[in-house]
């Protein structure tokens, strides 16, 4: 089983990859998701200005899970003009 994540912006800077396959048996939350990663990244994702969107649907950072072919996006702020 796999799970697509999906880092653009600074977050692709910090992740060093626009996109990481993570093998999981089973649904995984947010903490859960991130205590596999990279501490860095980890703290980055779970910024209170990071955006989720699980399957192109933006979601709050809690109460779902991803699964098995789910692909889960972090969005960070946008700047310029």
């Amino acid at each position: 089983m796999s799970l697509k994540l999906v880092f653009l912006g600074r977050l692709e800077d910090v992740a060093g990859h626009g996109e990481i396959a993570l093998d999981i048996a089973g649904p995984l939350t947010l903490s859960e998701i991130a205590e596999r990663l990279e501490p860095q990244l980890a703290v980055a994702i779970s910024a209170a200005n990071v955006r989720i969107a699980l399957n192109g649907s933006l979601v709050s950072p809690g109460g779902w899970t991803a699964g098995n072919g789910d692909e889960l996006a972090f969005l960070p702020p946008v700047s310029g003009g």
